[in-house]
């Protein structure tokens, strides 16, 4: 079974056992999590219905992305600016999608 779920802006698609990377999420290594948003749901190649259905998810891991360097500059006018942004993501692991365990 899998489910297509939203979390930080973007869709996912899961199942039980999935590594995901997404957005910062609340929590400490280890919690366990409840992925709300749960746009689609299917299993052998039929849709399911999503009422009440449920994706946990246990956090791996609070990190940090790659780093990516924003450099801004104006020809002609001596400018120059160099940045580096590193952006904050959660690691989680899919333990269960509707219910059934992994």
């Amino acid at each position: 079974m899998f489910a297509i779920v939203r979390t930080g802006g973007k869709q996912y698609r899961v199942a039980a056992g999935d590594k995901i990377v997404v957005e910062k999420m609340a929590g400490e290594a280890g919690d366990t999590i409840s992925l709300g948003d749960i746009l689609f749901a299917g299993n052998d190649g039929e849709s399911q219905a999503t009422d009440g259905l449920s994706v946990s998810a246990k956090i791996i891991a609070q990190a940090r992305g790659e780093k990516v360097i924003v450099f801004k500059k104006r020809r002609r006018h001596n400018y120059r600016r160099r940045n580096g942004h590193r952006q904050h993501h959660t690691i989680l692991e899919i333990l269960s999608v509707g219910g059934t365990q992994a």
